[in-house]
């Protein structure tokens, strides 16, 4: 911290993460720790030509990873491991879901709302008092709508669809499987249950529904609406929960920052269901709102 405001010594990047309650959870909890810690120290050893054997004492932790709820077992059990690894009073450490590190660095000190559409999704809000709300992204396997595992998944159902009558076929069906390498709808179930593809694998899928839907492909427009519709939806929700009848927003995310269409058509849904809200280009980042948690825990925030 220099002259009141936090200044970012080293960027450190680490292994994914899986949920605490998985077989590996917690050793991918720690090893994403140590590793980001020890090549950050590595950034900052470079940035500012500091001694291989010197290291900067770390005063407060925080961490935002995907299934960690706010006020829940899995918080304070997350929250432990991280100080059991950084070697620091619990108290001094905060581990919580990323959608709260993304909404504390998107409105730091004011009430908004974030809509988050990656790999999944969530919507995750907090009025002037400080109150917050979350909405949707409760795994794929209950709530994925609005993201673009959901975009994939519609897509490939649409696709056996297309390939056994039920729909008019169209070239959508033929990108779909020449990006996975399958010749036939039989191909295709047997790729989807195969254990080397995942969640991610489909999310995959959505930039080419995105591209269709952009050279007037209808099926594919289809279904992007029907996922920003969802995503709008848990963002009404959410203000309502909260009582924003005007609510500023932001929106995060490889969905929402790289899916153009996809992206247009949330943002007028949105308003359609929210008029009067306002899209707000927030600077801080996910990392950005960590950093402004650890400070909270650290004592060390001016008064």
């Amino acid at each position: 911290m220099r002259d009141g405001q936090l200044q970012r010594l080293g960027d450190g990047d680490g292994p994914g993460v899986s949920h605490l309650d998985a077989a590996d959870g917690e050793e991918r909890f720690r090893s994403a720790i140590r590793s980001s810690l020890n090549n950050a120290r590595l950034d900052w050893q470079r940035r500012f030509r500091q001694a291989s054997s010197e290291t900067a004492a770390i005063k407060a932790a925080a961490i935002g990873a995907s299934g960690i709820e706010a006020g829940s077992r899995l918080q304070t059990r997350g929250g432990a491991l991280l100080a059991a690894e950084l070697e620091l009073p619990e108290d001094r450490c905060l581990a919580t879901g990323d959608e709260r590190t993304a909404l504390r660095g998107a409105f730091p000190d004011q009430a908004g709302i974030v809509l988050i559409s990656g790999t999944g999704m969530i919507v995750v809000g907090r009025d002037a008092n400080g109150r917050e709300h979350r909405c949707g992204g409760w795994g794929w396997r209950l709530d994925g709508a609005g993201s673009a595992f959901d975009i994939g998944q519609q897509a490939l159902q649409l696709s056996v669809k297309m390939a056994d009558g039920r729909a008019a076929d169209g070239p959508l069906r033929q990108w779909l499987w020449n990006a996975l390498g399958c010749q036939s709808a039989a191909d295709l179930k047997a790729l989807v249950v195969s254990p080397g593809h995942g969640i991610a694998d489909q999310a995959k899928l959505a930039p080419l529904v995105d591209k269709a839907a952009a050279a007037g492909d209808a099926a594919a427009l289809t279904i992007l609406n029907r996922s920003a519709a969802a995503l709008a939806e848990a963002t009404a929700a959410t203000a309502k929960e909260l009582d924003l009848n005007t609510p500023s927003l932001s929106a995060r995310g490889g969905a929402l920052e790289h899916l153009p269409v996809f992206h247009q058509l949330v943002q007028a849904t949105v308003i359609d269901l929210l008029p009067g809200s306002r899209w707000h280009s927030a600077s801080g980042d996910a990392c950005d709102g960590a950093l402004a948690c650890a400070l909270d825990r650290s004592g060390l925030r001016p008064r």
